[in-house]
């Protein structure tokens, strides 16, 4: 795989074959020749891995996510954006508690949040 478009799903083998630095550098790559201007594109960038790892590996509430954000209207490369969203509000959490949850715990959290996402939640909590 040598290119990264987030608007087109990556095959799921070819993008789980890459290393996390090979899928990182490829979404870096993207958001470059887009002339996408971020605060952090590397941040931004292993938002964007951590997202398509999630649906290469079919993690359910993810893909039932993207599918039903994209049905609300948003394009594909904005529902890993949502998505994204939920990933930092949970490490955010994660980071804050005082006593960590177990992986378990954290995991169904993570779940339940994806699950609840839509359009207009999203919007309204990411400020858009």
């Amino acid at each position: 795989m040598k290119k990264y478009n987030p608007a087109l799903p990556p095959d799921p083998a070819q993008w789980l074959k890459l290393s996390e630095q090979q899928r990182i550098q490829l979404a870096e790559a993207y958001h470059r020749s887009a002339r996408i201007k971020l605060p952090n594109l590397k941040a931004h960038a292993v938002f964007h891995a951590i997202v398509e790892n999630q649906i290469a590996e079919g993690l359910a509430p993810v893909v039932r996510a993207v599918g039903r954000l994209m049905h609300e209207g948003l394009s594909r490369h904005d529902a890993i954006h949502a998505i994204g969203f939920v990933v930092a509000e949970q490490l955010s959490v994660a980071f804050k508690a005082e006593v960590p949850d177990d992986a378990n715990t954290a995991q169904a959290r993570y779940a339940a949040a994806v699950e609840q996402l839509d359009v207009r939640s999203w919007r309204e909590r990411a400020g858009g």
